[in-house]
């Protein structure tokens, strides 16, 4: 699966975020991080982040799912999904943009570090490796939300939710077989469509021997199929 992923810009989420940023610190520096951080456990559905809000803290994901978004008056447009070993609030690094961006919300039961967010200013400026770290992984969420404006802007409904099941499957969950906790109209969200489309996208897929779907359990069957949908956009 994941060798076929490799092959298509996915759009839904970084791939690979789970990485020791804080394996970087010296041992001094684990100390301060731990020191001026808590552990925060949030129901599915809980705001994590609010848009707006002055960022206080980073948030370093440790279990769950997370959606990020943007909100305009009663509109809001999904920016990508975040797991484990996410970091959420780093646009906010810069004095002069001190407020979230963004909103964060939890799909499913949620773990979350929130860590003072002068810290990891000060880390950044210390130490040089947690800073490319840093960096890399911003760069890696800009290239992300170029690939999913495309997928929303250009590809069918069929190229859009194809792309997002090969994100899931590859860069989220891992696996051909996965349990998916978001309801149909969560997916029509993240994917772009209205629930309907979705429902009868999915059916399709099915039908054409694309994916299998037993109640909130998904298997890619077709990953090479999807690859090409997505390809033809």
């Amino acid at each position: 699966m994941n060798a076929i992923v490799d092959r298509i810009k996915t759009s839904c989420t970084v791939p690979n975020p789970n990485r020791d940023y804080f394996g970087l610190l010296t041992e001094e520096q684990q100390k301060i991080v731990n020191e001026n951080k808590v552990i925060i456990e949030y129901k599915k559905g809980e705001i994590i982040a609010k848009q707006g809000s002055f960022t206080t803290h980073i948030l370093n994901i440790k279990s769950g799912l997370v959606k990020v978004y943007f909100e305009d008056n009663h509109k809001s447009l999904i920016l990508r999904i975040v797991a484990p070993g996410s970091l959420i609030g780093l646009t906010s690094l810069p004095l002069n943009q001190n407020v979230f961006q963004y909103t964060a919300s939890a799909y499913v039961e949620t773990t979350a570090e929130l860590i003072d967010i002068n810290i990891i200013r000060k880390l950044i400026l210390d130490n040089s490796r947690f800073a490319s770290a840093i960096i890399d992984f911003l760069s890696e969420v800009s290239v992300q939300k170029n690939n999913r404006f495309f997928c929303l802007t250009h590809r069918q409904s069929y190229g859009k939710l194809a792309d997002i099941l090969l994100c899931l499957a590859g860069n989220i969950f891992k696996t051909d077989t996965f349990d998916l906790a978001l309801s149909r109209k969560e997916l029509a969200e993240l994917s772009g469509m209205s629930t309907e489309s979705v429902i009868r996208t999915l059916k399709g897929f099915q039908e054409d021997g694309l994916i299998s779907i037993q109640g909130k359990s998904f298997k890619v069957i077709d990953p090479d199929g999807l690859l090409k949908i997505c390809q033809l956009g």
